[in-house]
């Protein structure tokens, strides 16, 4: 990031290359020599930081990414299908959609939208990423499409790869890309195949009549935030985006390292030719437009505890020695006492959305006005499923989500398919036959 023009800018662009694996010499010296690595990098800073990165070298850097997790280029053709419509609450109106990810694979997902659409023209969107065990059935992505759709906003959510219905099972927090075994290259394939997921949601949406393609957001929760901190830096198309329950990537041997192998630990590790991981892939988020992460002080399942302000304000400084300017490079926000939630439910950060993106029912004082629902209670008056890791007052089942009133639903009104209609495509959809295709693609 920060390459520039001229001959010395151009001699350290070209070490740098090397180092990372991107040039005609590999070396791979980033790879086994982190050191090298850094001290490029440092040297990137200083010749550099007078001017953020042209968008060629942003573009490169990009593409190097997605080769490194097999992200197919171009894109796989939507072949997107509307399979039945629903109106779960008030004002809301819900299409049962799919559409191709890699290697064959479809995706079910739940586009929610508001009933009757605003007046006045195109209106914004917004794409759940769910955490581990999450899906479309999770409670905080159906009181998103519901409360969003409300304001104005199309929601899409999807399933998650091996949960609801992406697994052999149909079900939901099964965490069945977390039993599959395998190398680091299956990990990367695993990771592409989820940011390809985030890539065509925003195909999606931006396709969508209703839509706005310029005002497309997206908030990654847990795993989540894991997956979009990648897919953000890589899709320019995202207006803006919010991290929860993580977005603290940290160092080498750090927390993110030795975190879930297969769908994080081993595949931020092979980031390590960007050498700062962190600071480079939020300088790329910072080219692609602006980024928020808001997380609980007392959060101890992705070690936030120990990643607090001058965690995050260090970060900032990397960040914008790599770009090169303070232009557009992250916020952050901490609710005090608080531990792992969907913090986009609540009322800072829906504000800060609503600068973002233009809810069309929504300004700040219309929010101000909103009721706000402690969830834990909502689910116990709607039956409203919650897993019970995450159920506690400290956790999930303490979150304040704006809005009020939103009812519960069955699960199958959250299906795309019904279960003889699933068996028929089945090799589509489940998750343990795209690892087949993913193990038979190998390092092509």
């Amino acid at each position: 990031m920060g390459f520039g023009g001229g001959d010395e800018k151009g001699k350290v662009r070209n070490a740098y290359l090397r180092c990372a694996g991107m040039g005609p010499q590999d070396s791979g010296a980033a790879r086994h020599y982190p050191m090298n690595a850094l001290i490029l990098v440092v040297a990137l800073f200083a010749v550099l930081s007078a001017a953020p990165a042209p968008a060629a070298e942003v573009a490169a850097l990009r593409a190097q990414i997605e080769a490194n997790f097999f992200v197919p280029q171009p894109l796989p053709a939507l072949a997107a299908s509307t399979h039945r419509t629903s109106a779960p609450a008030p004002g809301v109106r819900v299409e049962a959609v799919t559409y191709s990810t890699q290697l064959g694979a479809r995706v079910p997902a739940l586009l929610y939208l508001p009933d009757p659409l605003p007046a006045g023209g195109k209106i914004p969107a917004f794409v759940v990423v769910n955490g581990h065990g999450g899906d479309k059935y999770a409670w905080y992505a159906y009181y998103t499409g519901v409360v969003f759709a409300q304001g104005g906003m199309a929601v899409l959510t999807y399933d998650q790869a091996g949960e609801g219905e992406r697994s052999s099972t149909r079900r939901s927090g099964t965490r069945d890309h977390d039993k599959l075994k395998g190398d680091a290259m299956l990990a990367r394939r695993l990771a592409g195949l989820m940011i390809t997921d985030v890539r065509q949601a925003v195909s999606y949406l931006a396709a969508r009549p209703e839509v706005d393609p310029a005002r497309i957001g997206a908030g990654g929760y847990s795993l989540g935030s894991f997956v979009l901190a990648l897919a953000g830096a890589v899709e320019p198309r995202l207006r803006a985006c919010v991290l929860v329950g993580g977005g603290n990537l940290d160092g080498p041997d750090g927390y993110w390292d030795h975190s879930k192998p297969m769908c994080q630990g081993l595949p931020y590790r092979s980031l390590d030719f960007l050498g700062d991981r962190p600071a480079v892939l939020y300088a790329l988020h910072a080219a692609r437009g602006p980024l928020l992460f808001s997380n609980g002080r007392a959060d101890t399942v992705v070690h936030m505890d120990e990643t607090q302000d001058a965690f995050f304000d260090d970060l900032r400084a990397r960040v914008m020695a790599v770009r090169g300017t303070s232009e557009g490079v992250f916020e952050y926000q901490f609710s005090p006492a608080t531990s792992h939630r969907p913090y986009w439910l609540t009322l800072p950060v829906v504000r800060w959305l609503e600068r973002q993106l233009d809810f069309p029912r929504w300004d700040d004082s219309a929010l101000a006005r909103l009721p706000v629902t402690p969830i834990a209670e909502w689910a116990r008056r709607t039956g409203m499923p919650m897993d019970k890791l995450y159920a506690t007052e400290e956790r999930e089942g303490g979150t304040r989500a704006i809005g009020a009133g939103v009812p519960g639903i069955a699960r199958e009104e959250l299906s795309v398919f019904t279960a003889a209609e699933w068996e028929v495509r089945r090799r589509e959809l489940s998750f343990d036959a795209w690892a087949e295709r993913a193990r038979a693609a190998g390092a092509r």
